[in-house]
C-alpha cells in the first residue's frame, strides 16, 4: 500500500508517519516546506519520499493523490483546508482519512457523501484523539445500552498541549479561538442547535461521580447523532482549569464583541499556553474525570444505567502521539464503505482498540484499552473491574470510594 501523508513533516503528521513507514509499501511525506519533508523522510528510511505540496493548488494536488492508494490529511485548521483537500482527494478517486475536529467543515465534508459513493472511494473524517477515539469510546458505550438518550463525549485540554510551544499560534490554537469564539453545535431534546461556547456541565461518571467539563465546539455531535439519531442530548465538553476556561471564554467574548480579531486572539492564546503545565501527566491532577472519555445514559435491562468507557491506555504522551497514531491505525484498517462517514460509523469499536495496543506506551493488553464502568454494579464489582491495569484505574479506584 502507497500512502500519501498531507502535513507529514507537522507535530502530527510526523507522529502518524512513523507508524506507517513500518507498515505500507510506500510513504509520501508531503509538505508545503520541501527541507522539511525531505528531513521526515530520510529519517524514516527508504520506504519514505519526500514531496513538496501546496494544498491550495488543487490540480497539483489531484495529481499527487492519484500517485496513491490512500491520503492521510493533517493539514489545519480544517475550517480553511479541509472541504477542499477532500475534493481533491475525491477527484482523485482516492480513499481518505483525517484529524478533522471542526464542526462547520465536518458537516461540508459529509455533504460530499454522494460524491466519494458514486467515486467508489471511502472517506473517514475526524479520526483522531477527539474527535475519533472519543467517538469510538462513545460507540463502545452506546452498545452497552439497550437504549441511549445522552451521550458526552470529553477530553482534557491539558493533553492537548503541543510538543514544540512557540509565540506564533499553530493550527490547533487557531481551532481552538474559532470554537470559543462563536456558537457551537449541540443536541438539545433531539434537536440540532448551536449555543455559545464553554458552559459549565456537569457529568456524573459512573464509579466516579460528579465531574465538571466546558462545552466546546467539537464535531462529536454533529456526527454522533447522525450515527445514533436516537439521541436527545448529545455535547462534547473540554476539561480544564478554571483559569485556563476563564481566559478563553475572555478571548471568545472579545472577540464575538469585535474587539480584538481572531488572528489577534490566536496570537494571545498562544502566549498564555506557557502558563499552562507542560506535562500532559498533569491532567489527572486538575480534575476528577478521565482524560478521554464517553459517557452514555439511557436504559438496560428495563433500569435506567449510565456507561462510562475511558481510554485506559495511551499511545504517547503528547497532543501529537494521541491524535497522530490513532489516526495511523485508522488509516492501516481501511474500511471498505463508500462514501463520507465518521469513525463510529465504519470502525468496530473493540477491533480498532486492539490494533491500537501494540502502539500504546508499555505494549498494554488490548482488554485494558477501554475502561468500562456502568451505574448498575455494586461497588465491589466496579472496584474489581477497575483493576485491568490501565493507566486511569488508579484515578478511577481514588475517586469511587
Amino acid at each position: 500500500m502507497r500512502v500519501l501523508v498531507l502535513g507529514g513533516a507537522g507535530e502530527i503528521g510526523r507522529a502518524a508517519a512513523r507508524l506507517l513507514a513500518a507498515e505500507v509499501d510506500q510513504l509520501v511525506i508531503a509538505d508545503l516546506s520541501a527541507d522539511a519533508a525531505g528531513a521526515v523522510a530520510e529519517q524514516l528510511g527508504p520506504t519514505a519520499v519526500a514531496r513538496p505540496i501546496d494544498v491550495a493548488d488543487h490540480d497539483r494536488l489531484v495529481a499527487l493523490a492519484r500517485d496513491c492508494d490512500i491520503v492521510v490529511n493533517t493539514v489545519g485548521p480544517f475550517f480553511r483546508f479541509g472541504p477542499g483537500i477532500l475534493a481533491a482527494v475525491i477527484e482523485a478517486g482516492r480513499d481518505y482519512v483525517d484529524v478533522c475536529d471542526d464542526p462547520a467543515p465536518t458537516a461540508t465534508m459529509l455533504d460530499l457523501h454522494e460524491r466519494a459513493a458514486a467515486a467508489g472511494i471511502t472517506a473517514v473524517i475526524g479520526m483522531g484523539a477527539s474527535p475519533g477515539v472519543a467517538n469510538l469510546l462513545a460507540s463502545k458505550a452506546v452498545s452497552l445500552l439497550d437504549r441511549t438518550e445522552s451521550l458526552v463525549t470529553g477530553w482534557n485540554l491539558l493533553m492537548a498541549q503541543p510538543q514544540q510551544r512557540g509565540w506564533r499560534p499553530s493550527a490547533a490554537i487557531v481551532h481552538g479561538i474559532e470554537q470559543v469564539s462563536m456558537p457551537i453545535p449541540v443536541i438539545r431534546g433531539g434537536a440540532l442547535t448551536r449555543e455559545l461556547p464553554l458552559r459549565r456541565t456537569t457529568i456524573d461518571y459512573p464509579g466516579i461521580g460528579p465531574g465538571v467539563g466546558w462545552t466546546f465546539g467539537h464535531p462529536e455531535p454533529v456526527t454522533l447523532a447522525r450515527t445514533f439519531p436516537d439521541l436527545a442530548d448529545c455535547v462534547n465538553v473540554a476539561l480544564a482549569p478554571r483559569y485556563a476556561v476563564a481566559s478563553l471564554s475572555a478571548l471568545g467574548s472579545a472577540v464575538r464583541a469585535g474587539l480584538v480579531s481572531r488572528e489577534r486572539a490566536a496570537t494571545l492564546a498562544a502566549a498564555a499556553e506557557h502558563v499552562l503545565p507542560s506535562s500532559p501527566l498533569a491532567a489527572l491532577d486538575h480534575g476528577c474525570l478521565p482524560p478521554l472519555f464517553a459517557v452514555a445514559t439511557g436504559t438496560l435491562d428495563g433500569a435506567a444505567a449510565t456507561i462510562g468507557c475511558a481510554l485506559g491506555q495511551f499511545p504517547g504522551l503528547t497532543m501529537a502521539e494521541a491524535t497522530g497514531i490513532p489516526l495511523a491505525v485508522g488509516a492501516l484498517l481501511r474500511p471498505d464503505r463508500p462514501g463520507v462517514h465518521p469513525p463510529e460509523a465504519v470502525y468496530d469499536p473493540d477491533e480498532f482498540f486492539h490494533r491500537l495496543a501494540p502502539y500504546c506506551l508499555g505494549n498494554p493488553r488490548p482488554e485494558s484499552m477501554v475502561v468500562v464502568t456502568n451505574s448498575q454494579w455494586t461497588q465491589a464489582v466496579n472496584n474489581a473491574a477497575l483493576d485491568s491495569g490501565s493507566l486511569v484505574t488508579a484515578l478511577l479506584r481514588s475517586r469511587a470510594r
